[in-house]
């Protein structure tokens, strides 16, 4: 298959979402089935891994056993976090790492649409025009962060500001590094979206884990506390009161591929 790029590079202001300052270029694929992240008519490694400090008796937890419609969610933009330049792999991106046969970001971003996001940004950073032509990700807006080695909050605010201008009322975040999570976790934390002031996430054990679902009334927040490799944390830790948890620990397994030893879970 031929792929045209459309490269926009541009400085997001984006008052609506309160997120200021994150600039990133934007890559699109011209299919029939192309995105265009700025029609609002358009239906590294972590943010938060899950801190037992943080889930308590006052974190609501939810277990939904049932098949999920999906069908509702698509208005819900998928955010996949591929920046990362796999420091304790040796400098190879995860987004490269291969399993089955398919790239991770690749089988990241399919578990995206597959649970119920039919709008996903991918957000890229290290040897990011290496994964531009050997990824097959035509259905995906691809967001590079130019200053991915600052860190996964860096990533995040870039993301969230090239969602902000889609009319996206909530951001579903995965992980590139988390091939145990399939689109089953992906539906359920889709299904506790109540509106742009929930914030979500999978449980596993009832320890907060990925997906996270993050409301736009957050993302202005969530920009503004967002340092380093911690992400989102310290907003999580300060709005625990406000997450819904979501038990997902009997469809997905959240482990990372971080290290040389982890790679043998892609075997």
């Amino acid at each position: 298959m031929t792929r045209r790029r459309e490269t926009i590079e541009t400085t997001w202001t984006i008052e609506t979402a309160g997120i200021i300052g994150a600039t990133g270029t934007i890559y699109t694929t011209d299919t029939n089935d192309s995105i265009d992240p700025g029609d609002s008519n358009d239906t590294h490694d972590s943010i938060d891994p899950g801190d037992s400090n943080d889930t308590g008796d006052s974190i609501e937890t939810i277990d939904t056993t049932e098949t999920i419609d999906t069908t509702w969610g698509s208005d819900i933009g998928g955010l996949l976090l591929a920046a990362g330049g796999g420091r304790r792999l040796g400098g190879r991106p995860k987004a490269l790492l291969e399993r089955r046969g398919r790239l991770l970001v690749e089988h990241a971003a399919r578990v995206l649409r597959e649970g119920g996001c039919t709008r996903v940004h991918v957000v890229l950073g290290a040897q990011a025009e290496a994964v531009r032509e050997r990824a097959e990700l035509t259905d995906c807006v691809l967001v590079e962060n130019p200053q991915w080695e600052q860190g996964m909050g860096s990533s995040l605010r870039v993301g969230l500001a090239s969602l902000a201008g889609t009319g996206a009322p909530a951001a579903l975040v995965s992980l590139v590094d988390q091939p145990g999570i399939g689109p089953e976790a992906v539906a359920r934390v889709l299904a506790a979206y109540e509106s742009p002031a929930t914030l979500a996430a999978a449980a596993y054990g009832g320890k907060r884990g990925h997906p996270v679902l993050f409301g736009s009334d957050h993302w202005a927040g969530i920009a503004a506390s967002a340092a380093g490799d911690r992400g989102a944390r310290a907003y999580l830790q300060a709005h625990k009161d406000a997450i819904t948890l979501v038990e997902c620990g009997d469809v997905a397994e959240p482990y990372d591929i971080d290290t040389v030893a982890d790679l043998a879970r892609l075997e």
